[in-house]
């Protein structure tokens, strides 16, 4: 039967569990990672959140009671160990516990849906389909500790950077950007949408006087796409501010991602050797490369891009075999960028818009907005769209607004450059894609 916590207490973590403690009495909690019953002793590794810890049950050290409940454990139950820490070279972080007491607070149903052991892979589906397993591998918990790390690295530089964290609707009457990559909703007796960004409420933010905004929250994309690269449901870092151009917000985008990656590799050391990955911090600035430009180098490696089109797979794969690390492309055509980028003044079919690229992968991208109301409508007209669509948007042109720029930044995709893995699934705990609406 399994017990409760009645009276016991947690004393410490694996990894605080060190030989500087030999001799001490602890508490320590976790799930049964693996058993080695060799007859006169039994080892249990358990596992917490931190890594794993060696309990050695010698049948001469411990009562016979004591020693035939542990050997009826069983793996992935979660225990309640009381023992003593003893120092050994060989044990996991140099010490092990001779148990005193446990409580077995909850049981293991056998045979498991797959090894958290990992000396059997499982397929990304089988993970996904009992990821609270999944996640109990350190290797898979290590992805989420360095996001975690670096969407609180963001916040803290945004925040002391002067920028204002904003929470805007998800829950849309319209389209962002117009075209039909939208999720529709009952929204009582009408239709409603699932925000594809929060585009439109940042630029509006910018007529409240608010300077500089940004937004850590999901967006929703109906992309019918099938890679390791997208997401329909995923996390997007949204920054707004007045009084600045393009190359201001790239210079603030950089300066953040460097500072995120400096963060991640001071305090995820650990995270980082479990996933073999050496991160470099990047040197700012990033360098940037004109859209022109870019075509021509796509193009010397036989891949086919005209001018005038969005980068294909191969093309950015072409890019990605020509550039290390982190890079900007700028200068992109007016006509393939959304309605509400400001076209270049000195050459009108080129825009104020740039995306960030690391080798093949694209994690971001911004402009400068167009913020004067009769070009906004202009736009509007030349893309296709019903300017009436959009009044509400519109009003805060009317009545004051100031020159703005702002990007946004996959949060997904970011921890897919930290992390190294190359399916973005594996850095989302519940991914939603075309295919996977549970659990």
């Amino acid at each position: 039967m399994t017990d409760l916590l009645t009276n016991c207490k947690r004393t410490q973590y694996s990894k605080e569990i060190t030989p500087d403690l030999n001799g001490k009495e602890i508490t320590i909690m976790g799930w049964i990672h693996e058993m080695r019953d060799l007859g006169g002793i039994i080892f249990v590794l358990l596992r917490d959140r931190d890594g794993l810890i060696q309990i050695t049950a010698p049948s001469k050290k411990i009562s016979p009671e004591l020693f035939a409940d542990i050997r009826k454990l069983k793996k992935e139950s979660v225990l309640a160990v009381k023992g003593m820490v003893q120092e050994s070279p060989k044990a996991p972080g140099g010490v092990e516990i001779i148990p005193l007491e446990f409580k077995l607070l909850n049981e293991s149903k056998l045979p498991l849906p797959l090894d958290t052991t990992e000396k059997v892979r499982a397929e990304i589906d089988t993970r996904l389909d009992s990821r609270f397993l999944d996640l109990r591998k350190h290797s898979v918990s290590a992805i989420f500790k360095i996001k975690s790390r670096m969407l609180h690295s963001v916040r803290v530089f945004l925040e002391k950077n002067g920028f204002i964290e904003i929470n805007t609707p998800k829950l849309v009457a319209s389209a962002t950007e117009g075209g039909t990559e939208l999720f529709p909703i009952t929204y009582f007796e009408r239709e409603a949408f699932l925000g594809q960004s929060p585009q439109l409420y940042k630029q509006m933010m910018m007529a409240s006087g608010f300077d500089q905004v940004y937004e850590i929250a999901p967006i929703f994309r109906a992309e019918e796409h099938d890679t390791m690269r997208h997401l329909n449901e995923a996390i997007s870092i949204d920054l707004e501010a007045s009084f600045c151009d393009h190359e201001d917000v790239m210079e603030i985008l950089e300066n953040l991602v460097s500072t995120a990656i400096s963060d991640v590799s001071e305090h995820c050391k650990d995270e980082l050797k479990t996933l073999n990955v050496d991160l470099k911090i990047p040197k700012t600035p990033f360098e940037r490369i004109d859209y022109d430009d870019v075509v021509d180098m796509v193009n010397s490696q036989g891949v086919l891009l005209t001018h005038g089109e969005d980068l294909s797979r191969a093309a950015e794969k072409a890019m990605g075999q020509l550039m290390e690390g982190y890079y900007f492309i700028t200068g992109w055509p007016t006509d393939i960028k959304p309605f509400y980028v400001m076209p270049n003044k000195d050459d009108p079919k080129k825009s104020c818009a740039f995306d960030l690229m690391y080798k093949d992968l694209e994690i971001s991208s911004g402009a400068m907005r167009v913020h004067q109301h009769d070009l906004l409508v202009e736009r509007m007209k030349k893309k296709g769209l019903n300017p009436d669509s959009f009044n509400r948007y519109l009003a805060a042109f009317e009545y004051g607004m100031p020159p703005h720029a702002g990007w946004g930044l996959g949060a997904e995709r970011f921890t897919m450059c930290l992390t190294g893995v190359k399916n973005i699934r594996e850095t989302v705990l519940f991914p939603r894609d075309r295919r996977r609406l549970t659990p």
